[in-house]
Order: structure tokens, then sequence, then C-alpha cells
């Protein structure tokens, strides 16, 4: 992966790191649910594409979705001068730093306790 998108992944993790709470549920697999759920949809927003909101899971997700990518387009408008595709690896490469900085890289063995 090119520097200039590694760097532009990085800002995206900063601003969730410092700003959202979403990405630290208390156990592994509920944080990879919600890391699906919302970076999902804040990839189809952000490339104006269809977002179900068919279960109540897929509403919550959407609702945190889409303050992300508007905070994404008002904080860095680099992103709209991508095209689709851009975002979407961009997206991707933000949602596998994501989960392992949340989760497969993650120090607390108490996320993958089944009993917690």
């Amino acid at each position: 992966m090119e520097d200039s998108m590694k760097d532009k992944i990085e800002q995206l993790v900063d601003h969730i790191m410092k700003k959202c709470l979403w990405q630290f549920n208390s156990r592994a697999w509920d944080r990879k649910t919600q890391n699906e759920g919302i970076i999902s949809k804040t990839t189809q927003l952000l490339c104006d594409e269809h977002v179900d909101v068919g279960t109540p899971a897929d509403k919550c997700f959407w609702v945190e979705a889409q303050i992300l990518a508007d905070d994404f387009k008002g904080l860095y408008p680099w992103i709209g001068t991508m095209d689709k595709a851009e975002i979407k690896v961009l997206m991707q490469g933000f949602k596998d730093r994501i989960d392992y900085l949340t989760i497969t890289g993650s120090l607390n063995a108490e996320i993958n306790d089944p009993l917690y």
C-alpha cells in the first residue's frame, strides 16, 4: 500500500481512537460485529450507495456510520477527491487497521474470555 494511502488510513484511525467509543466493546466478537457493521455502512454512505437498515442492529450501525461519514467528509476534504474504488480500498485498509488495534492486536485478554 502506498504511503499516501497509509497516511490517510492513519488519519481516520486517529479520529476514531480519539472521538469514538463504539470500537471498544467489551468482547472481541462484539467489536468485530460493530467494526464490520459501522465501517461497511460508512463506506456505502461515502460511495453514495444504498444502505440496508432492515434490522435494529442495521439501524444502530447506520446512525454511527452517518456521523462518521459526515465527520470524515468534513475533516478530510481529500475524501471528496477520491473515486468509489479508492474509497473502498481506503475503508478496507481502515477496517483492517481498526480490527488489528481493537481485536487481533489487543493485549486485553478479557475480550476473548467466553464467560465475560
